[in-house]
């Protein structure tokens, strides 16, 4: 209580500025304290490193208030950047998916591992294509021909590659989602072995990208080699359904300036090897120009020489009434081929009014024993 009074009692021996006074009044109107109010340094070494400390910065700020008020003293503040981790540049609505080097030459190299049945990752050069297993590591190796600039990072984007799929975001199935329970089980692309790598979701397009920083070749090598694996089969339904689909992979700035892109196809199924010499192999004969076609069983073909001895009645009857014209130079020769039409009409009719005669047919007598009967014959013993 008795605080309360003595608090309530206590009038203040000075007027404070109002708030509508300026900034060099009130810079004005601070007290320097005396250098001489502080006390004399000992002969202890913290406590002379202590004093000496303080006076340094009493100097200082002496030398500031003697110069008097500077109304620039904030404009030579640099401005305050926003912090460079966990924040990506606004992604363009449809991805650029052509290959630019740029001044630092930019280019991805890729191991070569084959085409056998056992190999969980290969590149054909000559689709341009990475085939791959899911969840399996694919090695990339970056190549520069100099030095980024510091703080460099490279960036991983899957696009689907058709037009009429380009607007549509990668993503992985459900079903792979709900099995992985990372925080970023959304995003196909995962960067294995670096505890340095962002995943991060564009806000407007919603394209999902990882990066990792640019790392400069190690000594003896030319390449820096960073791991990329997918997380879900191409023909996964509900994601990429069979949909084909580019990696952009871009070395850019710090500030997200591309300084160079990379673009290739991928595939991720469950035999790399055999898929990729699959599909050279039909692109090579779609360059050739011929057409794949399953082998069949080969059927001979009809014998054109022969006739058929044996018609039915009413086919053939149909063909005689069928008329056919036959276009014939020369007058010569026309009246030669009219002469044979008209004999041949003439036997069609002599045949057709002639009645026809029964044919009796006989069979040969036996050598010896009895005599073949007749009909309507009567035998001996009758």
């Amino acid at each position: 209580m008795m605080e309360e009074q003595n608090l309530d009692s206590l009038q203040l021996s000075q007027n404070l500025p109002l708030s509508q006074d300026s900034f060099r009044e009130l810079w004005e109107s601070v007290v320097t304290p005396s250098i001489s109010t502080f006390p004399a340094a000992t002969d202890s070494g913290h406590e002379a490193w202590r004093a000496g400390e303080q006076m340094d910065m009493l100097l200082m700020q002496d030398e500031v208030l003697a110069n008097g008020f500077d109304e620039k003293l904030f404009e030579q503040l640099p401005p305050e950047t926003a912090p460079k981790d966990g924040v990506t540049p606004p992604a363009s609505t449809v991805p650029v998916t052509t290959d630019y080097p740029g001044e630092y030459g930019f280019q991805l190299r890729f191991q070569r591992s084959g085409m056998a049945k056992s190999v969980t990752s290969t590149f054909s050069e000559v689709l341009n294509k990475l085939y791959c297993q899911l969840a399996k590591t694919s090695p990339v190796e970056v190549l520069v021909v100099k030095e980024p600039p510091p703080g460099a990072i490279l960036r991983a984007t899957a696009v689907y590659k058709k037009t009429e799929h380009a607007a549509g975001v990668v993503r992985r199935c459900p079903h792979h989602q709900n099995e992985d329970p990372a925080e970023h089980r959304s995003h196909l692309i995962r960067v294995e072995g670096n505890q340095r790598a962002q995943y991060f979701e564009d806000p407007h397009t919603k394209r999902q990208s990882v990066t990792v920083p640019y790392e400069p070749p190690q000594l003896g090598s030319e390449m820096t080699t960073i791991l990329l694996s997918f997380m879900c089969n191409s023909s996964c339904m509900g994601g990429m359904n069979r949909r084909p689909i580019l990696t952009i992979l871009t070395l850019e700035s710090p500030e997200g300036l591309v300084l160079g892109r990379r673009c290739f196809e991928v595939r991720i199924c469950a035999c790399p090897g055999r898929d990729r010499k699959t599909e050279e192999e039909n692109s090579a004969k779609a360059q050739n120009g011929t057409k794949q076609s399953k082998k069949r069983k080969s059927t001979p073909a009809p014998d054109t020489t022969s006739v058929k001895k044996s018609k039915s009645a009413s086919s053939a009857e149909e063909e005689e009434k069928d008329v056919y014209v036959l276009h014939v130079r020369g007058r010569e020769r026309f009246e030669m081929l009219k002469k044979i039409n008209d004999g041949l009409e003439l036997l069609d009719k002599e045949s057709k009014t002639k009645p026809k005669a029964s044919v009796k047919v006989e069979f040969p007598l036996p050598s010896c024993g009895k005599r073949l009967m007749q009909r309507g014959e009567r035998s001996d013993s009758d």
